[in-house]
């Protein structure tokens, strides 16, 4: 039995079943050093890279000493935003999918506050939530959190820069004192330092390396004269390099909307992700990229740590971070899970700095090669393989994927493999398809019905600044 294989940890036999066919074989490095000290009860500070495998480590380690039969919240979980928070819950419930009767609450703005409290009054196992939402519960009586035994803060640090800290200090005066408490950040500055000190016990610490390897992530840098270049720079690496997804990194939102709106002028399907956006159009945003209906995500570095992105074939650098683990984290989208992935920069004589402060960083040294041939713009952009369709019922209306892919596929409908991804929300359900199927499923939709119902559907296109499409029949 191999010492980093999950089976030789004191898991229940459920969850080691649950990992063997999830194909989960071997500990990453945070997972072989964090789950140990976990299992035995410990606090634990966990410090490594996106794409590391934190996630399942502290969900494991909740998971293990989980009472099914005792129906109150034992477990909280901390994320920085509202996607985080939905990937983290994704997870746990993954992981728990062979223990029984298991309830993972996701408590996040941009969702009715009335519809969270009634969730609350029928109990839930763990929650996953924000800061910010979770302190309105409390502060309104309608979460219970005495029965407490496990806090996990999760990019303690990135909370920390969004200005939670006193958040945080008012929800860890109300659970418990006798408790676990798990703390995971990317970094680890004195903050998170002082923060530790104060709400832990002896923590262990597991930290892995922070650099991303050559081996996984091939890294480019590209020189242009000035930010006038910058555009038609990014233009030029997608064409020469055709991802089938990229994620360009910006330093503004001004910035990100700029960039992806020149990108939609010379044909790319693009959407800026940033702050400014209201919440169901920034889940739209991501849902289409991570779907593949859209190939380019003009993003701000809210963006860099936390989205659920499996795959990403190329990040781009429209300038470099003035942080260099701000640069690690945004490379650090693509190249997960084993895969290869590149990381194109772009840098100026004015960027001479940050590309110094990297080289010591990273311990090599750093060449700009010129750009591609400026004759690549007479050709044209990658578009995307998939369509989203969006339903007008959800969860509330109790539509379920198979629902969904039953009416698609069923006769006279389109085939199984031209469905992509199906994602539920609570009153909206949306279905990527291939596009050469978009207008047979969109008919199929309107003639038929789903759990006995007929129900709108439209093309989900355009970009949120942009009047949305209304609803066909």
């Amino acid at each position: 039995m191999s010492q980093n294989s999950f089976s030789s940890l004191n898991l229940r036999p459920d969850l080691l079943q649950n990992l063997e066919s999830l194909e989960y074989k071997v500990m990453t490095p945070i997972q072989a050093q964090s789950l140990p000290p976990m299992l035995a009860g410990q606090d634990v500070i966990g410090q490594g890279k996106t794409g590391s495998g934190k996630t399942a480590a502290f969900g494991l380690g909740l998971l293990s000493k989980l009472d099914v039969t005792n129906f109150q919240i034992q477990s909280l979980v901390l994320c920085p935003t509202r996607e985080l928070a939905d990937q983290v819950a994704k997870e746990i419930r993954r992981l728990a999918r062979t223990i029984g009767n298991v309830k993972v609450s996701t408590i996040c703005g941009g969702t009715h506050f009335r519809v969270q409290a009634e969730s609350l009054e029928h109990g839930a196992h763990i929650l996953v939530g924000t800061p910010g939402r979770v302190e309105d519960h409390l502060r309104k009586g309608t979460m219970n959190l005495s029965g407490l035994t496990t806090l996990v803060l999760d990019e303690a640090d990135r909370m920390l820069d969004m200005g939670f800290q006193d958040t945080l200090d008012l929800i860890i005066e109300q659970i418990p004192r006798e408790r676990q408490t798990l703390l995971f950040s990317a970094t680890f500055p004195d903050e998170i330092q002082s923060i530790a000190e104060r709400i832990m016990i002896d923590p262990v610490m597991a930290k892995v390396a922070s650099t991303h390897g050559s081996d996984t992530i091939r890294q480019r840098f590209f020189q242009v004269s000035d930010d006038q270049d910058r555009p038609t720079a990014v233009r030029l690496i997608l064409l020469k390099f055709r991802p089938e997804s990229a994620l360009v990194f910006c330093n503004t939102k001004r910035e990100a909307q700029e960039v992806a709106i020149n990108l939609r002028e010379h044909g790319f399907a693009a959407l800026a992700l940033h702050g400014d956006l209201e919440q169901r159009d920034r889940d739209q945003t991501l849902l289409r990229f991570t779907n593949k209906s859209v190939t380019v995500l003009v993003a701000t570095d809210v963006a860099a740590r936390g989205l659920d992105i499996d795959s990403v074939d190329a990040v781009i650098n429209y300038h470099i971070a003035s942080d260099v683990e701000v640069h690690l984290h945004r490379i650090g989208r693509t190249g997960r899970a084993g895969s290869k992935g590149s990381a194109y920069s772009l840098i100026s004589e004015k960027e001479s700095y940050k590309v110094a402060l990297l080289q010591d960083y990273l311990e090599q040294i750093i060449v700009a090669e010129p750009l591609p041939p400026i004759a690549l713009l007479k050709g044209s952009a990658p578009k995307p393989v998939m369509a989203t369709i969006v339903i007008s019922g959800g969860k509330k209306q109790k539509i379920r994927p198979g629902d969904i892919l039953g009416a698609l596929t069923g006769a006279g409908g389109i085939a199984g493999a031209q469905v992509g991804k199906i994602n539920i929300s609570h009153d909206r359900s949306y279905v990527a398809v291939h596009v050469s199927a978009a207008r047979p499923a969109l008919k199929k939709l309107a003639d038929g019905k789903l759990k006995g119902r007929s129900f709108r559907s439209r093309l989900l296109r355009g970009h949120p600044e942009k009047k949305r499409d209304s609803w066909k029949r």
